[in-house]
């Protein structure tokens, strides 16, 4: 096909020569390209890839098109390229760029990984000492405001299928920290939060789905400002660890965007051209670990 798109030229063993032959780079660049496939021939797409320098600086990066395929312009030198995608184990190789050259690695097949073990079946409960609750919100269409929750708790009941399993979570509303007080207090006053009408926020999910690898998607009602909106997790599963103690964790990071319209947190105030001083999407961030009941 691509020899009928750019003419006929001779092929390399790597299959790209014909594609990036007319790619322009820079006098002191050159490229790095590759197909990265699964053990059976499959093409991987969206797998992350960079190019790091012999300094370990990243100089190159993305993600794969839909044919797995890597092309990158890098800096004439010594790198190393790195292939990672979900559900098989990093792939690492050095890799020597000429000025004007074309490093073909060929094809780059990924290994399946091992999934991590899943808790065991009981009752286990969060750890809010080394667990956080973030979010991240638009300040007049330009900087993030960044914050988090720092009180709250939450019970996770682990069955037997990880499919069968649920969680309930209370967040402490007043407890929201941006690191300005002035802007704490308006977010708990009630053209915000409401802090003392509606103290809590809360989510209980009876709906856990596997996405494949790692990925999971933990779905349930939110009820923020006395408003319960279905709501989905896209989590990502960490695995098992020990704590100082011996103690068995284990830990998981997940994240969602809400919408502060769904849950009637209209307040705004719009700015000369339009502009509003808050965003209406919310992006939430949670670092979450567990803990055996007791």
């Amino acid at each position: 096909m691509f020899g009928r798109l750019l003419g006929k030229k001779a092929k390399s063993h790597t299959g790209f020569s014909s594609v990036v032959a007319g790619l322009p780079v820079p006098r002191t660049a050159g490229l790095i390209s590759c197909r990265v496939l699964d053990p059976v021939g499959e093409p991987v797409r969206q797998a992350e890839f960079s190019v790091t320098d012999d300094a370990g600086r990243k100089v190159g990066g993305g993600e794969t098109d839909p044919f797995g395929s890597v092309v990158a312009a890098v800096p004439a030198g010594d790198h190393r390229l790195a292939v990672t995608a979900e559900g098989f184990t990093p792939y690492h190789t050095p890799v020597t760029v000429a000025e004007g050259g074309h490093a073909g690695l060929g094809n780059v097949t990924l290994q399946v990984s091992q999934p991590p073990q899943l808790p065991a079946p009981g009752d286990w409960e969060v750890e809010p000492m080394h667990s956080q609750i973030g979010f991240t919100a638009r300040h007049i269409g330009m900087a993030r405001i960044r914050g988090r929750f720092n009180t709250f708790a939450g019970a996770v009941r682990i069955a037997d299928r990880m499919e069968d399993s649920a969680m309930h979570v209370v967040i402490d509303a007043a407890s929201i920290d941006t690191n300005v007080q002035m802007r704490d207090d308006h977010l708990r006053s009630s053209d915000f939060l409401d802090v003392g009408r509606y103290p809590t926020l809360e989510f209980y999910s009876e709906r856990f789905v596997h996405r494949g690898g790692t990925r999971w998607g933990v779905s349930g009602a939110l009820t923020l400002h006395g408003v319960s909106r279905t709501v989905t997790l896209d989590t990502r599963y960490l695995g098992l660890g020990n704590g100082l103690e011996g103690e068995v964790r284990a830990a998981c990071r997940a994240t969602t965007e809400l919408h502060r319209e769904d849950f009637t947190l209209t307040w705004q105030t719009m700015l000369a051209r339009g502009i509003a001083v808050v965003g209406s999407s919310i992006e939430i961030d949670m670092d979450i670990q567990i803990v055996p009941k007791g």
